[in-house]
């Protein structure tokens, strides 16, 4: 069985990765776009976060900084693919690629400590709550935020022009619709919310690294897949619910797997427990209508 604190970290990081999830929700499914920037931009977002914040900048200027980062980087990955006809899966590798090199030179070496820094944490522990549920009741409210935002973006005159795109790009641009603007636009949100996950990841683990982006686009894509398993994407908000709890599930069901000594599970068996997650994930629906069916065509 888990501890409490050991349930609040799941919980905790399940959430920061529910941004990712939104994230990869805007590429993956409403533009249709294969984006592996993420593993580049989460810890971009990180870099620039933790250096500004060594440098006596304010933590959520420098978390919104991260966020600008983020949507730079996107707007990169998605100029390379609209403007010079790169695919759109090679140019977020190089994009991802040259990030390597870029988050290196924001930080100047492989890692940043915060630990002895004030990050968008530290004024509420002063709450009275415990130390471990603090990150839990805050970043409830920043995907609360980043929920209401996005579901609100979607049902906008330009969220929707972005959905129209990702489902039909040649109907919409015969509508008049900027598709690649859409896609500029589109691919820089979603790595901008990558970006301040980055960012508050970095300050809830206290450093960050260089190397905390590698598999972020595999845990993304578990979590979206896994929520859109439990709970049916058939509107937006819908779609946004399955992210979050995706992603939550997601962290969870790792915790448990590491935990439960019948398994005999270890840290280093996480990819293989995600790629086990993920196909299950994948499988399960297609099984589950499988069955309704048959036992519809019985009642039939």
């Amino acid at each position: 069985m888990l501890s409490e604190i050991a349930f609040y970290g799941a919980v905790e990081t399940g959430l920061i990765y529910g941004l990712v999830a939104f994230g990869i929700y805007i590429s993956f499914r409403v533009l249709d776009f294969p984006d592996l920037t993420v593993d580049g931009s989460f810890p971009l977002g990180a870099a620039v976060a933790a250096i500004l914040i060594i440098n006596g900048w304010n933590p959520w200027i420098a978390t919104g900084a991260a966020v600008l980062a983020g949507m730079a980087a996107g707007a990169v990955t998605a100029i390379l693919n609209v403007k010079l006809n790169i695919l759109n899966l090679l140019a977020s590798i190089l994009t991802m690629i040259a990030l390597y090199s870029v988050n290196l030179r924001v930080m100047g070496r492989p890692n940043v400590a915060l630990l002895t820094e004030d990050t968008v944490l530290t004024p509420w522990y002063d709450l009275g709550l415990a130390y471990h549920q603090v990150p839990v009741v805050l970043f409830i409210l920043v995907v609360i935020v980043a929920f209401i935002l996005l579901w609100r973006f979607m049902k906008s005159e330009t969220g929707l022009a972005m959905r129209a795109t990702g489902a039909n790009a040649r109907m919409a641009r015969a509508q008049g619709i900027a598709t690649g603007g859409m896609i500029i636009l589109g691919v820089a949100l979603s790595n901008g919310l990558v970006g301040l996950a980055g960012a508050l990841f970095a300050q809830s683990q206290g450093a960050a690294d260089v190397t905390m982006g590698v598999g972020v686009i595999v845990i993304g894509l578990a979590s979206l897949i896994g929520g859109e398993a439990v709970i049916t994407p058939s509107s937006v908000v819908r779609a946004l619910l399955a992210c979050v709890f995706g992603a939550i599930i997601y962290r969870l069901a790792i915790a448990f797997a590491l935990n439960a000594d019948v398994l005999g599970l270890q840290a280093q068996d996480l990819n293989l427990i995600t790629a086990v997650l993920v196909t299950l994930a994948i499988v399960l629906p297609g099984v589950r209508t499988s069955v309704m069916g048959k036992l519809s065509r019985k009642k039939a």
